[in-house]
């Protein structure tokens, strides 16, 4: 793997080596699954266009254009005066590699069940919201082909990556040896079962989400939203105090209840501050196409049975839609644990990991802060004041202020709201401000200090 690895970076089989090689078409065309222009613009058979055409592409490459480094890896088998790839190769974000089986495409024989997926958009979802800030333990539940364990190299001490799956266990393993990565404990089993009674300032999980009827599929599927309500419920036993866990999850919305209550209801009893955003909502029929369209199941003989047969699944329970989105944990110690659920549909600035421990640390500072009145606030950074009205008028019809920065959020306010983020410097206190605001652009009438607290847990406001 070592002689593997330095071939591939002297090639310049890396993220903006292959970018460069391919050009912006054939690069856009293959994040659509299209190989047509890739294959056009690796036709001069260089080695770099070896390296992409094998690894990237999985397909076979001359025999003859494949260097001793390739051809000893054990990572490609020879057809003839061809070389196939017998596995997925490619350069990461990191500056490392991530090894998977091949992409599965139309046409290609139907996954086998212990089939280890490649990096995707949940991988780098999950990456961008981890923490930043360094750990001792960490624990990469459900490793897969190992690619979070490359974005925390470097921020932890110790790391301990487990899978059910010991094929994806075995995969990890040559990712982290191609991407210089050493001293990981790599353990297999399910759920908490490898690291029983083991603590970690850090939990991380792209879990197997999909929710549907099988369960076929180890590395996505586990029925159905059950799995990640019992991943949520078993975390707090395993986080240090002050360790954070963060995972990606599906959940139900089911005909007569609130998605809030029902995720949030997973979170109430774990004792940890938590934060939910839902990111999406799909229909029943979209979450089935999507995720047999992953499985490249549109075009064969089962798809229709088997499209059926999901749609019959949610049609028993009463899904009207599934949701996708983040969840985020805090083992504070206190008896007083805050959990907000909120959904957010707009782009925020990444990565969120930059800033997440700062949400947590406002919704829980909102909830907790006593006597607010007191409590001395800072306008936060970045923030725009939005007045809308009609020409000539002397009062906005609304006034929306907006961040800038870390959510971007929005919300639209009062003047006295406003007013608070014009002059709120960390000087005076809250509740002699609102008292100046009241006389100079209010009725008179003082407000009430708590009224605040939702622009402080919503980042307006840092207490």
């Amino acid at each position: 793997m070592e002689r593997l690895r330095h071939h591939l970076l002297e090639t310049g089989y890396t993220i903006d080596g292959v970018r460069d090689r391919l050009g912006g078409v054939a690069a856009s065309a293959l994040a659509r699954e299209e190989l047509v222009p890739a294959l056009r613009a690796t036709a001069d058979g260089d080695p770099l266009a070896t390296l992409i055409r094998l690894w990237w592409l999985g397909v076979p490459v001359p025999a003859g254009s494949v260097p001793p480094e390739v051809l000893d890896s054990g990572l490609v088998s020879a057809d003839g005066d061809q070389v196939r790839a017998t596995v997925h190769l490619q350069p990461w974000e990191t500056g490392g590699y991530v090894v998977s089986d091949r992409k599965v495409r139309p046409g290609d024989p139907a996954l086998r069940p212990d089939h280890v997926v490649g990096t995707g958009g949940a991988s780098a979802n999950l990456a961008q919201l981890v923490t930043r800030r360094p750990v001792g333990r960490a624990l990469d539940l459900g490793t897969g082909c190992g690619v979070q364990v490359l974005h925390l190299a470097g921020r932890a001490e110790q790391i301990v990556a487990t899978d059910v799956n010991p094929r994806a266990v075995k995969l990890a393993r040559l990712s982290w040896e191609l991407s210089g990565v050493s001293g990981v404990d790599a353990r297999t089993g399910s759920m908490f079962e490898p690291v029983e009674d083991e603590l970690f300032d850090l939990v991380v999980s792209n879990p197997p989400f999909v929710i549907g009827p099988t369960g076929e599929l180890t590395y996505r599927e586990a029925g159905g939203d059950g799995f990640c309500r019992d991943l949520v419920r078993r975390t707090p036993r395993h986080l240090n105090p002050g360790g954070q866990a963060h995972f990606l999850a599906n959940w139900l919305h089911v005909e007569g209840e609130d998605w809030r209550e029902r995720v949030g209801g997973w979170l109430r009893e774990t004792g940890c501050d938590a934060w939910v955003v839902q990111r999406d909502v799909q229909d029943p029929a979209e979450y089935v196409e999507l995720w047999l369209r992953d499985a490249a199941e549109q075009g064969t003989k089962g798809y229709t049975e088997h499209y059926d047969r999901w749609l019959a699944w949610f049609e028993e329970r009463k899904v009207e839609g599934v949701g996708f989105g983040w969840i985020t944990m805090r083992n504070s110690g206190t008896l007083d644990p805050v959990v907000r659920v909120e959904h957010l549909d707009h782009q925020v600035a990444l990565p969120v990991g930059d800033y997440v421990d700062s949400v947590i640390d406002a919704i829980a500072a909102a909830h907790r802060a006593k006597e607010l009145g007191k409590a001395h606030l800072r306008t936060a950074d970045g923030l725009l004041d939005e007045r809308i009205g009609l020409p000539g008028a002397e009062d906005p019809i609304r006034i929306v202020l907006r961040q800038t920065q870390g959510l971007r959020r929005s919300r639209e306010v009062g003047t006295v709201e406003a007013a608070l983020a014009g002059v709120c410097d960390g000087e005076l206190a809250l509740g002699p401000l609102l008292n100046v605001i009241a006389e100079l652009v209010g009725d008179g009438e003082i407000p009430d200090a708590d009224a605040v607290r939702p622009l402080i847990a919503e980042g307006y406001f840092l207490l």
